[in-house]
């Protein structure tokens, strides 16, 4: 019996799920699965090539020499599966199976449901999953058949569609001015309580392209989950910056200063170029496109073509 016969793909996956997040507990994760269950299966994959992988330290697993002479070909049968999956699922023909969808947390929290309730109610044989992410999902090797990206992606061997302009603001609790009060320059905006991210140095990038001179902690409520960080905006916590679409149907939430030039979010679609002709995911892609350029819209732009 040779190595192909003791070895399946499943066990290269997760070789390489371990390999590429350094632990069994953060692949266990990835994979969803329990961490015994992959402790079990990385014993498996060395019986089968009958070599030590991994060895245990401190933080986590690391590769022996022999293990990191593995990974080079085992992304390969990564990628040579991930085109076989595309090549095949670029052959069906029928408006039924499932689509599975990556946004964002704040999108897929605040923009997505209602869009996909609709196209649940137009497309009854199409299964949809929503995966909520602020990682890239690698469009190639199925980890979802469409990407919400609020960039211009440049991956190889992708479709891409622009569907709108994203306008930023600033925003503040009312509760939160009652108490403090309303700014009306940029020397009382600096002076106020902010809501920041944590790990993240988006906001304090773009604090100071502004010319603010302002580190972490210039933010006294920090998040960088997106969509709780907003509920913390709402709350009173301080003043943050807010999605214009987010901001009009928040109960109890003013919008500060719009005459501040913020510069606007891009949203694009994307899918793998291998899918393009699939029924399923071209109808998704259509009624996603339809749905998100209509949420986005300004007031007075609803109707405009994007």
């Amino acid at each position: 019996m040779n190595i192909s016969d003791r070895l399946d793909w499943s066990l290269v996956q997760v070789l390489l799920a371990v390999a590429e997040a350094g632990s069994l507990s953060g692949a266990a994760r990835v994979l969803g699965l329990s961490q015994p269950t992959l402790g079990r299966q990385v014993q498996a994959a060395e019986q089968a090539l009958g070599l030590s992988i991994f060895r245990r330290h401190a933080r986590g697993l690391e590769l022996t020499e022999a293990g990191a002479a593995l990974i080079a070909p085992a992304r390969a049968m990564r990628e040579a599966a991930a085109r076989l999956q595309l090549a095949a699922a670029g052959q069906e023909t029928g408006l039924r199976g499932t689509v599975r969808i990556t946004a964002s947390t704040v999108v897929a929290h605040y923009l997505l449901p209602p869009i996909l309730a609709r196209i649940r109610a137009a497309e009854p044989e199409i299964e949809l999953e929503l995966h909520p992410s602020d990682t890239t999902e690698n469009l190639l090797f199925r980890e979802a058949d469409i990407a919400v990206r609020m960039y211009r992606p440049e991956q190889l061997d992708v479709i891409t569609r622009h569907v709108g302009e994203i306008g930023i603001g600033l925003y503040a609790a009312q509760s939160y001015l009652d108490r403090r009060g309303t700014p009306t320059t940029v020397e009382e905006l600096q002076q106020h309580d902010w809501v920041g991210f944590d790990r993240s140095e988006l906001m304090l990038r773009a604090l100071r392209r502004m010319g603010w001179q302002v580190d972490r902690g210039f933010f006294r409520t920090r998040c960088d989950d997106q969509a709780t960080y907003w509920q913390l905006v709402a709350a009173g916590c301080g003043i943050g910056g807010g999605q214009h679409h987010i901001g009009r149907s928040t109960p109890g939430v003013v919008r500060l200063m719009p005459e501040l030039p913020i510069p606007s979010l891009p949203m694009w679609l994307t899918a793998a170029e291998a899918l393009r002709q699939t029924p399923r995911l071209r109808r998704v892609w259509d009624l996603l496109a339809e749905g998100l350029r209509a949420a986005v819209s300004e007031p007075s732009e609803t109707g405009a073509k994007a």
